[in-house]
């Protein structure tokens, strides 16, 4: 038990050393970059300008083999396989999903040339199936490159709530609580470590689409998320940051959806609420102003008034 006590000790301040140092500007967007966030647990943060390179990802080394978080697209996926391969010979198990968007999951099948698994929850299935494919087919076109002769590798293994890879040394649980970003949106959760990969649940920073989403349950997901009493958010888009990112993240639907309620029962149109929407604290978060994201406000528009 002492030896047990000291450990999650040393872990704590690992973590806590690790978000100062975050906080302090380790991370910029030109650049992508990996931190070990605990005894085989990784993050990469992924470069979002000048040029967007995907979604951030993690890999989780258990005693035989890897889990990877998020498949990213096709060549990042290379990348990462390079870089697991720089710290482990393991091999890579599972892919998982944390939903069907291309910049998360398109890379699948370089994963699954490695005899990997692609893991995603039961409700983003049908998404994989339709949306998920028309958007493979369609950077086929744009992206020959990278994309033109490769094959779209849909996840092989679907759990409905909850699935956990457990080898009595490493944890994870894979987690569906709800709409948010999308239907069929999962996380991971260490709960030994305490860290949580949200996907795209929880960004840090103007990243958020709202396109297959519903606020109103992403604000519950959310909610549901901040229960499993995290100390690391490492997060689908953005620096990794503590707890207090899934408020913020909240706080920006709440505030969005209050403001463009009462403008709307004010008799304000669509596109005078797009010229008029406020919410400071939106700028200071994410150092773009809320107007600035119109497919946000219109679907959030929709959502409350029905057009």
């Amino acid at each position: 038990m002492r030896q047990n006590r000291r450990a999650m000790w040393g872990l704590g301040l690992l973590l806590m050393a690790g978000l100062a140092s975050w906080a302090s500007g380790w991370f910029v967007p030109t650049e992508s970059k990996i931190y070990k966030l605990a005894p085989g647990v990784y993050f990469r943060k992924a470069q979002t300008e000048p040029e967007f390179t995907g979604c951030n990802q993690g890999w989780v080394v258990f005693r035989d083999f890897v889990l990877v978080i998020d498949a990213n697209f096709p060549d990042q996926a290379t990348s990462v396989i390079a870089e697991i391969r720089k710290i482990t010979d393991k091999p890579i198990r599972y892919v998982f999903d944390t939903h069907y968007h291309g910049d998360h999951a398109d890379g699948n099948m370089r994963y699954t040339e490695q005899g990997a698994i692609a893991v995603a929850s039961e409700r983003s299935g049908p998404l994989f199936e339709t949306k998920g494919l028309e958007g493979f087919q369609k950077s086929q076109k744009e992206k020959p490159d990278e994309y033109g002769p490769l094959t779209y590798k849909r996840p092989a293994l679907y759990f409905p709530r909850k699935l956990i890879i457990d080898d009595g040394e490493m944890r994870v649980e894979l987690l569906y609580f709800g709409h948010a970003h999308t239907a069929g949106d999962a996380v991971a959760w260490l709960p030994r470590q305490r860290i949580l990969f949200s996907g795209d649940a929880c960004v840090n920073g103007a990243f958020n689409y709202t396109g297959d989403s519903d606020t109103a349950s992403w604000i519950t997901v959310l909610n549901a998320m901040e229960e499993l009493d995290p100390k690391v958010i490492a997060a689908g888009h953005g620096e990794v940051a503590g707890i207090e990112l899934i408020a913020t993240q909240r706080k920006y639907f709440v505030e969005l959806r209050a403001a463009i309620k009462k403008l709307g029962d004010g008799g304000k149109t669509l596109e005078q609420i797009k010229q008029t929407l406020d919410l400071p604290f939106y700028k200071e978060w994410t150092g773009v102003d809320v107007k600035t994201r119109e497919e946000n406000i219109e679907h959030v528009y929709g959502e409350l008034f029905g057009k």
